[in-house]
């Protein structure tokens, strides 16, 4: 179950593409840190009620966040804020959780969340959201910064994504100051086509008239 959550996530999980000053190329990295899903994955598993019928450890990947959810709540009186601190792990199958551990796939008990928040941490994310949610427990991934979606309702182009990163701090600009970011040499009619496009996808808005138009990403 471990080794097909891990494929799974590594062959589903979003890319974030960057671009750095003087590089054309889009650098492509993992959204978030593939062993700290990994890590949430095994915790999961150890500690996931089995009695609960019907019960499952799920994984969620949306655009811009990632869950993992194992059917019930933390056990022996574990609370949500001590998964933030030194805690002493009773694992709820401990017979499981030794197999995890004689394989190297824990080191100690008590260490996974930590491992977790400090992984997210140096890949510069936020820390991870943990939450007890309807007899579930979830491990909520979040990235550090706006990543844009590479589907709507189709694919999006490379050209159409690095307008989304553009607009992404919240700026509203107009399609001239676009340009200067995407593509001086871009022909007007085109970066207008997609802008359009964007709208009519419900990603970006715009007001404003003519060449004193401003855009931005479509607020939630």
């Amino acid at each position: 179950m471990l080794r097909e959550a891990d494929l799974f996530l590594r062959r589903h999980l979003p890319v974030r593409g960057r671009f750095e000053s003087g590089r054309l190329e889009r650098i492509d990295e993992p959204l978030f840190p593939p062993l700290a899903l990994r890590e949430a994955l095994v915790n999961a598993l150890c500690h996931r009620d089995y009695s609960i019928y019907g019960g499952a450890t799920y994984v969620a990947i949306y655009d811009d966040r990632v869950e993992i959810i194992s059917a019930g709540t933390l056990p022996f009186g574990q609370t949500v804020a001590d998964l933030r601190r030194e805690h002493v792990s009773r694992p709820r199958n401990p017979y499981l959780a030794e197999v995890f551990y004689r394989r190297g796939l824990i080191e100690r008990w008590g260490s996974g969340t930590l491992k977790i928040i400090d992984m997210c941490r140096q890949a510069g994310h936020p820390e991870p959201e943990f939450e007890e949610r309807a007899g579930d427990v979830v491990v909520r991934f979040l990235p550090s910064g706006y990543s844009p979606p590479t589907q709507v309702s189709h694919n999006l182009t490379e050209r159409q994504r690095r307008i989304l990163l553009i607009l992404s701090d919240g700026i509203p600009r107009q399609s001239m100051q676009i340009r200067e970011q995407l593509d001086p040499g871009l022909p007007s009619t085109t970066l207008r086509d997609e802008l359009n496009h964007l709208r009519r996808l419900g990603l970006l808005e715009g007001y404003g008239h003519a060449k004193g138009a401003r855009w931005k990403l479509k607020s939630p």
